[in-house]
């Protein structure tokens, strides 16, 4: 299993074109984020917009360079606080720096030939699948068997074809907003 320093290196070795990714958790514990779901629930202001951190310079750079970054966050509503948080705070954030990303509720289209794990799909080429524990703590990524490369093509395309626009999905659902969410 790879651990951080690993992914990085996985990712040079494989990421020329496009990373896309599929994530199917409605939460995760990520250290950078800490702290901040409850700033988020506490009705505190948003990050700024224009901040720049090591993740989103990277994206920006990638961009800049041609490469692309996708992913579809596959959700069922209601949405979880979490998921709140991520849609109003974190992608937006991701989608300024150049990232394009969609969201498939399940409760609202039918579902392609998903596979029920987070992966990433680079250049059509390789995939990681990604390991969370209980919390959605990372514990680590492993290459799949090239024989299932095409199963997770197919998954993605499938995610990618069902979901609609982060900015469309957050427009039509005013429910999840922070000010109006119950």
């Amino acid at each position: 299993m790879l651990r951080e320093r690993e992914l990085d290196r996985f990712f040079a070795d494989h990421f020329h074109r496009t990373a896309r990714r599929v994530e199917v958790r409605d939460s995760y514990d990520v250290a950078a984020e800490r702290g901040q779901l409850d700033r988020y629930l506490a009705g505190e202001p948003g990050p700024d917009p224009n901040r720049s951190t090591p993740w989103l310079n990277e994206l920006r750079r990638d961009t800049a360079a041609g490469k692309r970054w996708m992913w579809v966050h596959v959700v069922r509503s209601p949405l979880s606080d979490y998921m709140r948080m991520a849609l109003e705070w974190g992608y937006p954030a991701n989608v300024r720096a150049g990232a394009k990303v969609r969201i498939l509720d399940l409760a609202e289209r039918p579902q392609p030939a998903l596979v029920d794990e987070d992966f990433w799909l680079l250049d059509d080429d390789a995939v990681l699948v990604v390991h969370y524990g209980g919390r959605g703590q990372f514990l680590g990524a492993e290459p799949a068997p090239a024989a299932k490369l095409s199963r997770y093509r197919a998954a993605w395309d499938g995610a990618w074809e069902a979901a609609e626009p982060l900015s469309r999905y957050w427009q039509a659902h005013p429910q999840y907003h922070r000010g109006r969410a119950a």
